[in-house]
């Protein structure tokens, strides 16, 4: 794995509430991913990048992620939540990187967004 893994592997994988994470360069648009069988589509990450752009919409008709549409619970510049039955999606927006972690049945959502959120303010603190 690379160090990006690593690092995502260890902030979020590790706490037992992060089913699978990545980390979207957005100028490149490629996402390094943990666990390394966790794969996003090139369409995929373009619904990730473009969630950011029109929060607005977002939030009345909600994510369509990986052929599932989740309702949204927040959408602003820096975050955005959202959900489907106990399934859910959080991504943390940082200076040049979207921050991905996606959440199952039988995971706490909140340890989730803890982790995600603390992770972002990391990359942001450093410039990423």
């Amino acid at each position: 794995m690379t160090q990006i893994q690593n690092l995502l592997y260890d902030s979020l994988i590790k706490t037992q509430h992060v089913e699978s994470a990545a980390l979207i360069k957005l100028k490149e648009g490629v996402a390094f991913t943990s666990p390394p069988r966790f794969h996003l589509q090139p369409q995929h990450i373009r619904v990730i990048i473009d969630a950011f752009k029109n929060t607005a919409a977002l939030r009345r008709e909600g994510l369509n992620f990986r052929e599932k549409n989740y309702n949204c619970v927040r959408a602003d510049k820096s975050s955005i939540y959202s959900k489907c039955d106990d399934e859910g999606v959080v991504m943390v927006k940082t200076k040049s990187n979207i921050l991905l972690a996606v959440y199952r049945e039988g995971m706490y959502p909140s340890v989730c967004v803890e982790a995600t959120e603390k992770l972002g303010s990391y990359f942001r603190e450093k410039g990423i």
